[in-house]
């Protein structure tokens, strides 16, 4: 039997004319390989390769209580795989549907808000996890152990066709296409991962923020300013030159961070000094205004109030406003006016708004006009 180079990298001497090397091409006919069983070609692949066989251990014998036991941990294994990635699905795509809404602006606190997140990240992990279990498992229990050592060889036909047997070979070994019970909870794991992995992918094809989040609250036409425990304010309820924080009068609305507004009732002297912003004339009701009490910096809660300058404080980067100005900035790193909510009072005397902010509140971002 003649040899060729047979390093790594070499082509064993694919690229010379006549019969292809290593393998024994001149000894077996691309005919003679194609007659033989995949088994017998695994088995002459490695003697000709010098495999040295060291230890088999071929495993259950099929049929056996103990293969029996292991197929039932490994296809429970794979099987909790995938119904773990369907519960993702469900947790993940339910929303809406036939869960709570998980909408973190209108349910923070709210027990199925803060579980949302957590359930995510539990339902996936568990479900990656158990299939490097169930491999585990399958490898350790059912697949025939072998310990050999082999000279590979690269480039010939002979190679190329017995190593295709060797896989296939594999495959057989494996009893997957007997063992019915693996093959099917291998299917429904694969195809509950496989959802899993894209579900994510969905909100880059659909917006799942609907309408415009960044640019509104909950504030609307009618709906009362409340305080924290949801008591309704009449324009009696405050002293001139105080400041009291409201919220909308809807569910959940005192722990919407957006929707958080300084009442202010303006001493007189204030009063006479105020110069509303340019469309905003009649957004104050008597002497109260009320403005936004999220910094247009940083998003920092501002209400610092020191009514003897007529300014507002944001005590984390010390912009202040002035609430005579229409709460236009004049120290700090503000650029814009905290937004201003147009209020009045309803049949029964209670405050009200009249339409939510006519701007963002919050920081600025790319598509925001300066005011």
């Amino acid at each position: 039997m003649s040899t060729h180079e047979t390093r790594p990298g070499s082509t064993g001497g694919a690229d010379t004319p006549g019969p292809l090397h290593g393998g024994p091409d001149d000894d077996y006919t691309p005919e003679q390989l194609a007659t033989m069983s995949r088994e017998d070609l695994d088995l002459l692949g490695a003697r000709y390769d010098g495999v040295e066989i060291l230890h088999v251990d071929p495993g259950p014998e099929p049929g056996s209580r103990l293969e029996k036991r292991a197929l039932r941990q490994v296809g429970l294994v794979w099987t909790l795989s995938g119904v773990f990635a369907f519960a993702f699905l469900v947790v993940y795509a339910g929303s809406g549907w036939f869960l709570p809404d998980w909408h973190w602006a209108e349910n923070d606190g709210d027990t199925w808000s803060t579980l949302f997140n957590p359930l995510l990240g539990l339902t996936m992990g568990l479900s990656l996890a158990l299939i490097g279990v169930g491999l585990v498992l399958f490898t350790k229990k059912l697949l025939p152990h072998e310990t050999a050592v082999q000279d590979k060889h690269d480039g010939s036909h002979f190679d190329r066709v017995t190593t295709g047997a060797t896989l296939t070979t594999g495959y057989k070994k494996s009893g997957l296409a007997r063992r019915k019970l693996l093959t099917r909870s291998l299917a429904f794991m694969g195809g509950g991962v496989g959802l899993m992995l894209i579900a994510p992918l969905g909100g880059m094809i659909k917006n799942p923020n609907k309408g415009n989040p960044l640019g509104t609250t909950a504030w609307a036409r009618g709906v009362r300013l409340v305080r924290y425990d949801g008591s309704p304010v009449r324009p009696s309820d405050q002293e001139p030159g105080s400041l009291e924080t409201v919220f909308p009068a809807v569910p959940g609305g005192n722990r919407q961070a957006d929707a958080s507004t300084m009442l202010i009732r303006l001493r007189p002297e204030q009063l006479a000094q105020d110069i509303p912003r340019r469309g905003q004339e009649d957004f104050g009701y008597g002497d109260y205004v009320a403005y936004s009490k999220i910094c247009t910096h940083a998003g920092c809660p501002v209400s610092l109030y020191e009514q003897e300058t007529s300014r507002i404080l944001c005590p984390c980067h010390q912009s202040q406003f002035d609430v005579t100005q229409g709460a236009k900035p004049v120290f700090g790193p503000a650029t814009r006016a905290l937004p201003q909510l147009p209020i009045t009072v309803d049949d029964e005397g209670y405050f009200v708004a009249r339409s939510d902010y006519v701007e963002a509140v919050g920081p600025t971002y790319w598509n925001r006009e300066r005011i």
